[in-house]
């Protein structure tokens, strides 16, 4: 089922009616039976595997924490959870080539085309991440089933995230709180705003990128300038569209997740925006992949810290896909990151020598160009793919054609740099956006614009349809 949909907005409503006239202790067990109904209508084999997967890792979980083989339970787990994510979603890409090689006509891809890997990226980093916070002394064992069960499984999160942790959500569940006005309205808001980012203004970004890759050899070349430059919108105004109505969604049943995303095209270089954007995954990548290497490196001095930024990145990249392009982009992330590390103080040097908001936009404006050129291996299918991209790029006629450009999304010249002043706003001048956003909820006038805004998102929203479009995300 799409959560960019009517028939998800239905079930929501529905579930959140039920789940508060249920009595508090069968709350959770209810919202387990939903989350599998939700993922069983994605896959009817997919819960029943989950019920495996739930019940090694809150074995290993007790076993680690109450064992005197605590350590060789640890490292079971973590070798578990890696090899079934070899397994059912790097098989085409790292076993099936060696099987081919061999004469074998068995491809153990097969058994994703049964268990389909849809959210085993994201859960398999939380199983993996409460496993480690276990080991390290960080929380204890889970010793409910159920309460970690949902962790796993929760389904506002479960296709893409965020990426939650054990020791932040596993705490909310044990107390879910009451029916709260609030959270009802604030959670209808935030989904709201997603539904409009990905069917507003995602959908229609999305064709321009999508046929772009999947025509690279008839485009205009001067056209791929342009959509080099819509790359990041797309992905972000999808993303955060899904991240938003996640986040939304939970928030209805009183639960928060995770923020995933915090303006991170106001970033003044790739080290804070990764700070800022896919903050779940980044921020986990950091906590449980780098800082480990770098202590376990330490020794090294400096070169711990390379080794740690480039095995981290390209595992990044790798999380994202079993592909080429997907370990190129992880390591471009991890070129620039220590780039920016070793020439932080020259580069504080220099740009003390201008002024301070230029200097501010210089590596904002610098930062948005390179997310723009690494997000072509992002979305090519393949190298040959991103080459032939690149290779276009450099035959400039200046001679953009917009004719080949549809004009059917106009309302996107007013949509898209909306949503930027309104970021601006927030990130330049905070004070000043908080005494206008207090002051639109505190009177009649601030409540009939609130209205007429929603009003304005709901019409867009009926005008543009809900399409079964697929959130970028999704795919891993």
């Amino acid at each position: 089922m799409d959560i960019a949909s009517l028939k998800y907005v239905a079930l929501l409503v529905i579930s959140v009616v039920i789940h508060y006239k249920l009595p508090s202790r069968f709350r959770i067990l209810y919202l387990v039976i939903l989350s599998c109904g939700f993922i069983a209508n994605l896959n009817i084999y997919l819960p029943l595997y989950l019920i495996l997967y739930v019940c090694i890792n809150f074995y290993l979980g007790l076993k680690i924490s109450i064992s005197k083989w605590g350590r060789l339970f640890y490292y079971i787990g973590i070798i578990v959870n890696l090899f079934q994510l070899l397994i059912i979603r790097y098989a085409s890409f790292a076993i099936d080539p060696f099987l081919i090689f061999f004469g074998s006509g068995f491809k153990l891809s097969h058994i994703s085309e049964i268990i389909l890997p849809i959210g085993i990226s994201y859960y398999t980093l939380q199983g993996i991440g409460y496993l480690i916070n276990v080991k390290m002394g960080w929380e204890k064992a889970e010793v409910n089933f159920l309460h970690f069960f949902l962790y796993i499984i929760f389904f506002p999160k479960f296709l893409s995230g965020p990426i939650e942790r054990s020791n932040h959500f596993l705490t909310q569940i044990k107390d879910l709180k009451e029916f709260n006005e609030k959270n009802i309205t604030v959670g209808f808001r935030i989904i709201l705003i997603g539904l409009f980012k990905k069917i507003v203004i995602a959908n229609q970004l999305s064709p321009y990128v999508v046929n772009t890759f999947n025509h690279i050899n008839t485009v205009p070349d001067d056209t791929l300038w342009l959509i080099m430059m819509i790359q990041p919108l797309y992905l972000y105004f999808d993303f955060s569209g899904y991240t938003d109505i996640a986040i939304g969604s939970a928030k209805l049943f009183g639960i928060n997740l995770l923020p995933n995303f915090n303006r991170p095209f106001f970033s003044k270089n790739m080290t804070i925006f990764w700070k800022r954007f896919h903050i779940s995954l980044s921020s986990w990548f950091n906590d449980y992949v780098f800082r480990q290497l770098s202590f376990k490196l330490r020794r090294w001095g400096v070169l711990a810290t390379l080794t740690g930024l480039l095995i981290t990145w390209i595992l990044f990249g790798i999380w994202h896909g079993a592909g080429w392009t997907f370990m190129l982009l992880g390591f471009l992330q991890a070129l620039v990151i220590a780039y920016e590390f070793f020439t932080k103080k020259w580069r504080t040097y220099i740009f003390s020598k201008i002024p301070d908001k230029l200097g501010l936009w210089i590596g904002r404006i610098s930062t948005y160009l390179f997310f723009a050129t690494a997000l072509t291996f992002f979305f090519a299918p393949d190298m040959a793919s991103a080459s032939a991209f690149f290779k276009k790029l450099m035959n400039l006629n200046f001679n953009i054609p917009l004719d080949g450009i549809s004009t059917s999304p106009f309302m996107l010249i007013i949509y898209i740099p909306l949503f930027w002043i309104i970021e601006l706003l927030q990130e330049d001048y905070g004070p000043l956006y908080l005494k206008f956003a207090e002051k639109m909820r505190g009177n009649k006038k601030g409540r009939f614009f609130r209205w007429s805004l929603y009003s304005i998102i709901l019409t867009a929203l009926i005008i543009e349809g809900f399409r079964n479009q697929q959130f970028i995300y999704a795919n891993f």
